[in-house]
């Protein structure tokens, strides 16, 4: 696994002698004014791989819809790859929400085969800001265990493996990848912990309960960024078409 974004800086180098990209100090904004301002206040830092959880029925795929929507109409190439639910339910929910600018979509689970579709897409669209989401990282087969008949199966440590090809691929061609995660019905993660550690940012959206005027509001919250510091929380109103922020916390 490769996390580092520059692989060709030496163990030793001296840090005065390291010039960043100019790409990585290019900020991508995605439209969704309060997911920027979840991102650090200005976007996405091309190669940053985020970890997205939420409670069960707190709106984690209409959020990703609604931002893959904005980012098309910003200019950029997303795609949203559904492992949990077909194309064709992605967009019966895409037209339910008025989703306008349109977005590409796929329902691949083999990560390598879903990388070379990645590397398709980018080709049809060069000089534009990439974007994959993913739902889900559960669903994901790495294709490290092959059966005789040819086909794959997963075992405890795919997603962690899957998370670390799809985090190389972001790294190396300084491209954003979403990956949604999901828990239980207790707020817990499923899979190891380690997954937490492997990405850049970690959002996570639940149902607020205790507070009698917020009753039924989404919580966005910034639980890590490397690239733009945590302790954020937004709390959003969910309709039949989609998120508006009713009022938010930041740290900054």
């Amino acid at each position: 696994m490769k996390l580092n974004i520059r692989q060709d800086v030496g163990f030793g180098t001296d840090i005065n002698s390291i010039e960043v990209p100019a790409i990585l100090k290019t900020k991508v904004a995605s439209g969704v004014d309060f997911f920027d301002a979840a991102m650090g206040g200005k976007g996405f830092t091309p190669s940053v791989v985020t970890l997205f959880t939420g409670t069960p029925g707190s709106g984690k795929t209409t959020m990703m819809l609604t931002l893959c929507n904005s980012l098309t109409a910003r200019g950029a190439a997303a795609v949203f790859n559904s492992g949990e639910e077909s194309v064709y339910q992605v967009k019966m929910v895409a037209e339910r929400l008025h989703l306008r600018h349109g977005f590409m979509v796929g329902s691949e689970t083999h990560v390598p085969t879903l990388l070379k579709q990645c590397d398709a897409v980018r080709a049809r669209n060069p000089g534009k800001p990439f974007f994959i989401i993913v739902d889900s990282l559960q669903t994901l087969d790495d294709g490290k265990y092959r059966r005789k008949d040819g086909t794959t199966h997963t075992n405890g440590g795919s997603a962690t493996r899957a998370l670390a090809m799809i985090t190389d691929y972001c790294k190396t061609h300084y491209c954003n990848a979403i990956v949604i995660g999901q828990v239980n019905k207790g707020g817990k993660m499923a899979g190891s912990n380690k997954l937490k550690h492997m990405v850049d940012a970690h959002l996570h959206l639940s149902v607020e309960e205790k507070d009698a005027e917020l009753a039924g509001c989404r919580v966005l919250e910034t639980l890590k960024n490397r690239f733009g510091g945590a302790g954020h929380a937004f709390f959003l109103r969910l309709n039949a078409h989609g998120f508006k922020e009713i009022a938010r916390v930041s740290c900054a």
